[in-house]
């Protein structure tokens, strides 16, 4: 305590909104491998499982856009606090009886989580612009790649806790003590989140929402390509083919999926290294359409592997190693941008319409994953992340190629 007392109170606010969003993550991807690990068990087919996330994505998409205005207006302590709230109800309501966990009610679970999750990813990537100054890019670019990698590191632990909780404790006993947990972290962030963080100074208008500026708009619809490229193979179609093709149990799955995106997110916090941090140099447009470029070729690769050789675990499990590398680079860089090309002053309302196409691109993968996996295979779900990868990387050729001036 003697030595967080020293610190900044910068630095002791960055601790709390990065360790707010930990926790949150954790019972996040925990709760995603639950999901689609057991009702997959219970004989649901992929497009089912699917259906089963459809308002958990919908509502984020809504989420970010209503929820950038609320924390504009209102503040990203209170923003960040009813996202850890939300997500403590959404796994209670998971606790109940298994006859009563039908479709219609896991939805509506999924549907309290996703608002939940988005609130907390909006306020935590909005509050660093606030925490870190404006001339300062090189510092800027390292801790949102430090907050984005440190999370997604932790979404990957939360899939192999996800699977070794239901393994343990069955599904109810899991989704129980995870509330618990984050119930813990949500009562302490009541009392250390500084009251009065991310409220713009302006109170903006509604029909504010919707960004005017062009090089948001234009990294936000790279994004949406960008997610979906990764969700229509991710989501559902890759573990039910781990679990049904590959026989692998809930340890496996969730132990490979843990591992990947864990490595996705330590090669999210070397991000600024590998983009030019050595020479000096801060990336732009040009940067995010090379990686884009270089990513967009994997999925075919790996589709066409699958086909032509005799050793799909082979194939499948290191090529996917490699995308997870470069989608990394991808998603870091992005998450720079945005939180670059910001304004200051309401930030969460820039921030906020990014990640809604973030969410809407998540959605289109999710849903494109359950029924192209059942329809037409994983294949099918790779050539796809093909072309929606080419697509974000053509996007991005209209991003400027160095920030732009704050005006």
């Amino acid at each position: 305590m003697g030595a967080l007392s020293t610190l900044s109170p910068a630095v002791r606010q960055y601790l709390v909104v990065t360790g707010n969003y930990w926790a949150f993550t954790l019972t996040d991807g925990a709760l995603r491998m639950l999901v689609v690990l057991h009702f997959h068990d219970m004989g649901y087919s992929p497009l089912q499982i699917a259906s089963l996330f459809l308002f958990y994505e919908i509502f984020g998409v809504v989420t970010n856009l209503v929820g950038g205005y609320l924390g504009a207006r209102i503040g990203l302590n209170r923003t960040m606090n009813i996202g850890l709230a939300l997500q403590v109800g959404a796994l209670l309501m998971l606790t109940v009886p298994p006859e009563w966990l039908t479709v219609v009610w896991v939805m509506a679970a999924q549907a309290l989580s996703g608002i939940a999750k988005d609130l907390n990813k909006m306020s935590a990537k909005s509050s660093i612009k606030l925490l870190v100054p404006d001339a300062q890019q090189g510092s800027l670019y390292r801790w949102v790649a430090l907050l984005t990698g440190s999370k997604n590191a932790l979404k990957g632990a939360g899939f192999f806790l996800g699977g070794a909780l239901l393994a343990v404790l069955g599904f109810a006993g899991a989704v129980l003590a995870m509330a618990g947990v984050l119930a813990l972290v949500w009562l302490s962030s009541l009392f250390l989140l500084r009251r009065d963080l991310g409220k713009a100074k302006a109170k903006p208008r509604f029909r504010e929402l919707l960004s005017k500026s062009e090089p948001i708009n234009v990294l936000s619809a790279a994004r949406l390509f960008l997610f979906g490229a990764r969700d229509v193979w991710f989501v559902i179609a890759l573990p039910v083919y781990l679990s049904s093709v590959f026989g692998w149990d809930y340890w496996q799955v969730g132990g490979f999926l843990a591992a990947w995106v864990i490595g996705y997110g330590v090669v999210q916090t070397v991000a600024p290294w590998l983009t030019g941090k050595r020479t000096g140099a801060i990336p732009g447009g040009t940067a995010a359409f090379g990686w884009a470029a270089a990513l967009a070729l994997l999925p075919a690769a790996i589709a066409l592997g699958l086909d032509a050789l005799g050793s799909p675990e082979v194939v499948l499990l290191g090529g996917l190693m490699m995308f997870g590398v470069l989608f990394a680079v991808n998603s870091s860089l992005h998450s720079y941008l945005i939180v670059s090309f910001a304004k200051a002053d309401g930030v969460s309302l820039d921030v906020g319409f990014y990640y809604m196409s973030n969410a809407m691109g998540r959605l289109i993968g999710t849903l494109l994953s359950g029924w192209v996996y059942q329809a037409h295979g994983l294949d099918a779900c790779l050539w796809i992340s093909s072309l929606f990868v080419a697509a974000a990387a053509l996007i991005s050729l209209k991003l400027p190629r160095a920030k732009l001036a704050e005006s």
